[in-house]
């Protein structure tokens, strides 16, 4: 996008394409009002009131509408915004769509509204990129979370950071520009600031893997014997019969996947049966498959039959898995009295213990509880955290030293800089093009 057309009127479909009962076209930029008053019956406006009418195209009448005003500077974008409602239909919404761009504006980019929003100071770059969270959020628990960042947790916590930094920098820029009038701050000030605001920034990161869980899924393994109840419990988690389930041991040849809402979207795979390679070409494959699942996963369920115990294939299987995250499940509970505390029984023709691993495997894939993260962040935003920490680090040892303080100031500004580009006020047309290009159109 050139710099010409961030002034053009603006025009998009923002809800999806298809038959519902509500559709909505909306209309950004200086010439919104011009637009609609050419289209529109009833184009009266005051500030906080709908308009009810008709949109009418040379004299015809297309359909019955609802068109919300909103002026400049108090809308989403900053700018006059128009919303027409009008009825869902797929025809009706593009008639009217292109109606409107006959009548002077262009259609929108990818992401257009919320960077403008972004350039019209009406929310900072964390903000607009919850905006995206939110539209893409696989679960509920992340679209929480995520409407946290939009009303501004993590950009007040970023901006409390920054002020920090700032204070420190300007004390050290006083006593070098003024020495005469103002002394350089006492090291061990330097030391104790520094290390506060690291701990600030650890605070902020410390929730960075659960976050991009929540963003990028994990991805959950079964893996056990032939014939233990994998694509039983599998089944089970999901709540319905999506494995066949027989008494026949190798029924399970492939890898089924399937996602499973915690709370964060788990890819759930259930893989054949591993066991020593014997005559049968497929159920070897299947072998293979489930081994390399068993090495991708973030997490793997270990299922063994409960009332045959542990034995050597079992144990084989266990040493794979001496390196990864996992649990040990012992399945057909019901057929045994005496337990062991060494795995968690279940049953999945009962359904004993099912809610308890459902429960478990949230805490096992997330570092903290989804109720007690303050705020999401995405990997462009954890590494500024992570440039400003190491540039504080450097800082820390600096003054450690008791090295030159406009030295120190170096890293301090750096600091500064890799925060304010994680909230915008430093960044670059292609890293901001990026960012927006993952939004979809109308939003």
């Amino acid at each position: 996008m050139n710099i010409i057309d961030e002034f053009d009127t603006i025009t998009a479909i923002s809800t999806p394409i298809g038959t519902g009962g509500v559709g909505v076209i909306r209309i950004s930029g200086d010439r919104a009002f011009d637009i609609i008053e050419k289209i529109f019956t009833n184009p009266s406006f005051e500030p906080r009131k709908f308009n009810h009418g008709w949109i009418i195209d040379n004299g015809k009448q297309i359909d019955e509408v609802i068109v919300l005003p909103f002026f400049a500077p108090n809308s989403y974008t900053g700018e006059n915004v128009v919303e027409i409602q009008c009825h869902g239909g797929v025809n009706v919404v593009k008639n009217i769509l292109e109606i409107v761009l006959k009548n002077g504006a262009r259609l929108a980019e990818r992401g257009e509204f919320t960077k403008r929003a972004f350039l019209n100071k009406r929310l900072d770059l964390s903000q607009a990129e919850a905006v995206a969270d939110i539209i893409h959020s696989k679960t509920s628990d992340f679209a929480k979370v995520s409407a946290k960042n939009l009303s501004g947790v993590l950009k007040d916590k970023i901006n409390s950071i920054k002020n920090d930094i700032f204070e420190v920098l300007s004390r050290i820029t006083a006593g070098i520009d003024f020495p005469e009038d103002v002394k350089e701050p006492e090291y061990d000030w330097l030391k104790e600031c520094f290390e506060k605001i690291i701990k600030d920034i650890d605070s902020v990161l410390a929730g960075a893997k659960t976050s991009n869980i929540f963003r990028q899924g994990a991805t959950v393994a079964i893996v056990g014997k032939p014939n233990v109840g994998k694509s039983s419990l599998f089944n089970a988690l999901l709540n319905l019969d999506r494995a066949i389930v027989t008494e026949i041991a190798g029924t399970t040849r492939d890898v089924l996947k399937e996602t499973l809402d915690l709370g964060i979207p788990v890819t759930l795979t259930d893989t054949a049966g591993i066991r020593e390679s014997g005559d049968n070409k497929v159920e070897d494959i299947g072998i293979e498959y489930s081994k390399q699942s068993l090495n991708e996963a973030d997490l793997v369920l270990f299922v063994y039959d409960a009332s045959k115990g542990i034995n050597n294939d079992d144990k084989n299987i266990l040493e794979l898995l001496k390196d990864k995250k996992h649990i040990i499940i012992a399945n057909k509970a019901d057929l045994i009295k005496e337990r062991t505390q060494d795995a968690l029984y279940i049953s999945t023709l009962t359904g004993e213990g099912v809610s308890e691993l459902k429960n478990i495997l949230t805490q096992k894939v997330c570092d903290i509880e989804p109720e007690n993260l303050e705020f999401v962040t995405n990997t462009r935003q954890q590494e500024c955290l992570t440039k400003s920490k190491n540039s504080l680090e450097q800082a820390l040892l600096a003054s450690q030293l008791n090295e030159l303080q406009d030295l120190i100031s170096i890293d301090v500004k750096s600091a500064l800089l890799a925060l304010d580009e994680l909230t915008g006020e430093l960044i670059t047309d292609d890293i901001l093009d990026n960012i927006f290009d993952h939004f979809c159109i109308g939003k």
